[in-house]
């Protein structure tokens, strides 16, 4: 990238929320989320609480996380971490080891609360104190998870 498009460039990353799971370590994480991941709560920040307005509990969300105590310098991985499977790179696995490790994670949402802004969803395979970058409806989840 030329770097006068460097300058113009202003990122900014806003955390609007933190999961709140039984998952206290990379290690306990299942692979999957229906591998045994738990339901967790989402508590908002309360900047973001207006946002929350029109979420519809039983409806299925995309969740966006920023995985950070991901391997950000891993540009491959054994599949499933089982040395066994061949080695690929990681634009073409679900690892969270990769150099901006976000999270894609499709949830039913349980239940909201409204004070302190929170949100309960099932089955997200995170750790404990990860950010939430965004929530976004699931327009193609028209189908139960497996």
């Amino acid at each position: 990238m030329n770097s006068s498009l460097k300058s113009r460039l202003d990122l900014e990353l806003k955390v609007i929320g933190w999961v709140r799971s039984s998952i206290k370590s990379p290690a306990q994480a299942p692979k999957q989320e229906y591998e045994g991941a738990p339901d967790v709560w989402i508590d908002m920040e309360p900047a973001f609480k207006k946002a929350m307005h029109s979420l519809k509990p039983g409806a299925r969300y995309l969740i966006l996380t920023w995985l950070h105590q991901a391997d950000r310098t891993c540009l491959q991985v054994h599949p499933r971490g089982n040395p066994n499977n061949p080695l690929m790179g990681v634009f073409s696995t679900r690892s969270p080891a990769r150099p901006n490790p976000i999270g894609l994670h499709e949830v039913t949402l349980l239940e909201i609360r409204d004070s302190p802004p929170g949100l309960h969803v099932d089955h997200l395979e995170t750790i404990d104190g990860t950010p939430v970058l965004d929530i976004k409806p699931c327009l193609k989840c028209d189908l139960p998870p497996p």
